[in-house]
């Protein structure tokens, strides 16, 4: 599984919203020499670096927040996971606020910036972290796992179980993770329960959501006064009683939620800062259960940092 590093030959940006910040953001992706990884840089913040490492992560609520030298950058997740799902190694990612534009919800639009950069091998080699043993992640209070096992290549199984009619249990299996990442994977956008929606707001998150960049799933009956919320806050028309998924929207995938989950694990593994090597099993994780994961990976295959 030798093969080169890689980055982008030209600069590119995308614009848009962060999901829970609601501000105006620019990305934009710069060529970077052999082993330099991934950096970001905040040039609202004089171009001070944060590095996306496993021992930046210093928030989990609905995303993967890093920090360094009291910098910050808020969900990281969709752009690290394009990142290594296109087996980009070196690339310098500037933003001018603390959190990428969130776009459609998935990692589409940062892959297809990507390639119009035009991805580039370089002499270095790839060194990945190779999984040689078995490892399992356990939090029994929420019913959580995820193992890795010895492969050759990149696969991915996910299973979400939720008590609902369009989302009892999904599951994705996806062979070879970074060869089918830009069509099984990167189109799959964020979703979350209607219920988390009011309170999500009221913590001052979402601020960008739309069903433009989100998949709603309605899990709850609903009266009058949250009728006139949703379409007051976000446009959206609910009817009351109706539980499932929103029908006015169109997956893409049939599984889209659960393809998401396997979105969001890649990115985060991806704070690794290698690409993996292995059979990943995730059950009902989040970004928690990724972030201490790859710690117990880390940790597991020191010999290989």
């Amino acid at each position: 599984m030798a093969s080169k590093q890689r980055t982008i030959k030209y600069s590119v940006s995308c614009t848009g919203v962060g999901l829970h910040t609601g501000v105006q953001s620019t990305i934009t992706f710069h060529p970077a020499d052999e082993n330099t990884g991934i950096r970001f840089i905040r040039n609202d913040m004089n171009d001070q670096v944060v590095v996306p490492d496993i021992d930046n992560v210093v928030d989990l609520t609905r995303g993967t927040t890093i920090e360094q030298n009291g910098i910050r950058v808020h969900t990281t997740e969709h752009v690290m996971s394009a990142c290594a799902g296109m087996r980009i190694n070196n690339l310098i990612i500037e933003l001018n606020s603390k959190e990428p534009p969130v776009m459609d919800g998935s990692s589409k639009d940062f892959v297809a910036a990507l390639k119009e950069g035009i991805i580039v091998e370089q002499e270095a080699e790839v060194k990945f972290l190779e999984i040689t043993k078995p490892v399992v992640y356990n939090d029994e209070e929420k019913d959580v796992e995820v193992l890795a096992v010895p492969f050759e290549g990149f696969k991915t199984t996910f299973t979400i179980q939720y008590d609902l009619d369009d989302l009892d249990v999904q599951y994705s299996s996806i062979q070879n993770a970074y060869t089918n990442y830009e069509t099984q994977i990167a189109p799959a956008r964020t979703f979350c329960l209607l219920s988390e929606v009011t309170e999500l707001t009221k913590q001052g998150l979402i601020k960008g959501g739309n069903l433009g960049n989100a998949v709603i799933i309605v899990d709850k009956d609903m009266d009058g006064d949250e009728v006139k919320f949703f379409k007051e806050k976000f446009g959206i028309n609910f009817y009351k009683g109706t539980r499932g998924l929103y029908k006015s929207q169109q997956l893409r995938f049939k599984n889209e939620p659960v393809r998401h989950k396997t979105l969001d694990l890649i990115g985060d593994l991806a704070l690794l800062g290698k690409p993996i090597k292995g059979h990943v099993t995730a059950i009902k994780s989040g970004h928690k259960g990724n972030v201490e994961f790859a710690k117990m990976l880390r940790q597991e295959f020191k010999d290989q940092f």
